[in-house]
C-alpha cells in the first residue's frame, strides 16, 4: 500500500503531506533511513499541573537518541487549547532548543510562557523568523497566509486545520515548498490526522481498500467549536467513483458508535477535508466520506451565528475509521476507534509531526 502520509525520512527532501505514516509504520523500518522506533521515558516526567496543558501520562514518548546538539527553533502560531498543549509536548523533544509562541489575543503568548516557566520558551510576534519549523495552531482560516510567510523565511509548515479551505490552500503550496526544499504537512490533528493513522493501519490488513468512512466527535477549545459550527453550514466533498463530488451539508443522518463514553451520535455530512487527504492515497478506493457529529440545534442553527458562547473545552471526543475491503475472495469491513480529549490528540499527532520533520523526516 502506498503511504498516506509522504513524509519523507530522507533528508533535503520536500513534499506537502499530513502525518501519519511516522505514527503507524513503526513495524517496517527497512525502507525508512534514519527511522528510530519510539519508547517510552517518563521517569524524568515534570509534576502534574492544573489547566488545559496535557498530563504528564500523556507527554510525547521521546526517542532514543546520543550526542545530538539542541539546535533546532520552533515557531508556535496559536497557543489556545491545541497549541498549549503542544507546547509543552514538545518541551518533550530533545532535538528542540528553543521555542517562540504567538497569539491572536492580546497578552495570550506571555501568559502561556509564565505557565510554562521554561526557559526555552519565549513570546515572539514572528515566530517563524529562524525557525525550522513552524506549527500552525491558531484558528482556521488564516493558516495558508501564515504558511507562505513561513516558506518564505525559510521554515517547513505543521498545520493542525481541519477546515477545508486551509487544506486546499495548504496543498496548493506545495510548488513553493518544493522550489524552497521545504516541508507543509496539512492536517497534523485528531481529525484528519488520527484518523489518518487508523485509516492506514485498518488498509494494511486488506488486499484492496474500496471504501473509507470517517466519523468525528466532540471539539477542542472555542476555536475549534467555531469550526465545527461553520463545517456543518457548508457543503461536504466526497470521493465516489474516482472523483469528487459535493454533497450538502446537514444531510446523510448516520447513527454512528463510539468507544465509551461517548457512545451512538448522529453524524451528518459537513465540509471536512479527509476526502481530499485519503482519496488520492488509496488505489482504486471507490467511496471516501466525512462526518461530523451533531445535535438537532446544531443543525437547526448551522447557518446562523453562534448562539451562545463555546466552552472553554469541549471534554472528551472519538474518531471512528470504518475501512472496507477485500481480503481474498472475500469482502471485509474494518472498524477503529479511538478517544480522548481532541485538543490533547492533535497536540500529541502536531508534536510528533514536528519532531520527525526536525528529525529529517521532512
Amino acid at each position: 500500500m502506498r503511504s498516506l502520509v509522504r513524509i519523507q525520512l530522507a533528508p533535503r527532501r520536500s513534499v506537502t503531506v499530513h502525518p501519519w505514516e511516522y505514527l503507524c509504520d513503526q513495524t517496517n523500518s527497512s525502507s525508512r533511513p534514519g527511522y528510530e522506533r519510539w519508547v517510552v521515558d517518563r521517569g524524568s516526567a515534570p509534576a502534574p499541573r492544573l489547566g488545559w496543558y496535557a498530563a504528564p501520562a500523556r507527554q510525547l514518548a521521546r526517542t532514543l537518541r546520543h550526542g545530538l546538539e539542541l539546535t533546532h527553533h520552533v515557531g508556535v502560531v496559536g497557543v489556545g487549547n491545541v497549541g498549549g498543549r503542544l507546547v509543552r509536548q514538545l518541551l518533550s523533544c530533545e532535538l528542540v532548543a528553543t521555542i517562540s509562541v504567538t497569539d491572536s489575543r492580546l497578552g495570550r503568548a506571555d501568559e502561556v510562557v509564565d505557565i510554562v516557566s521554561e526557559d526555552k520558551v519565549r513570546s515572539h510576534a514572528s515566530p517563524w523568523v529562524d525557525a525550522t519549523v513552524t506549527v500552525l495552531a491558531g484558528a482556521a482560516g488564516s493558516h495558508c497566509e501564515l504558511a507562505s510567510k513561513a516558506l518564505a523565511a525559510g521554515s517547513n509548515v505543521v498545520s493542525v486545520s481541519d477546515s477545508i479551505e486551509d487544506v486546499r490552500g495548504l496543498l496548493a503550496l506545495d510548488k513553493q515548498a518544493n522550489a524552497a526544499g521545504l516541508s507543509v504537512i496539512v492536517g497534523a490533528a485528531m481529525a484528519p490526522g488520527l484518523s489518518d493513522l487508523l485509516a492506514g493501519l485498518a488498509a494494511k490488513r486488506f488486499d484492496s481498500v474500496e471504501e473509507v468512512h470517517i466519523a468525528k466527535a466532540g471539539t477542542g477549545g472555542p476555536a475549534c467549536a467555531r469550526q465545527h459550527h461553520r463545517a456543518l453550514g457548508g457543503d461536504a466533498v466526497d470521493w465516489r467513483d474516482g472523483g469528487f463530488i459535493d454533497r450538502r451539508g446537514r444531510s446523510g443522518r448516520e447513527l454512528v458508535f463510539f468507544p465509551d463514553p461517548i457512545g451512538g451520535r448522529d453524524c451528518y455530512r459537513a465540509a471536512l477535508p479527509d476526502a481530499l487527504l485519503l482519496a488520492p492515497e488509496f488505489e482504486a478506493v471507490e467511496r471516501v466520506t466525512a462526518r461530523l457529529s451533531a445535535t438537532r440545534r446544531d443543525r437547526l442553527t448551522a447557518l446562523l451565528p453562534m448562539m451562545r458562547r463555546p466552552h472553554a473545552d469541549g471534554g472528551p471526543g472519538a474518531v471512528r475509521v470504518e475501512v472496507r475491503g477485500v481480503i481474498g475472495s472475500s469482502r471485509e469491513t474494518v472498524v477503529l476507534s479511538a478517544v480522548d480529549h481532541p485538543s490533547a490528540a492533535a497536540a500529541v499527532v502536531g508534536a510528533v509531526a514536528t519532531e520527525s520533520v526536525l528529525d529529517g523526516g521532512g
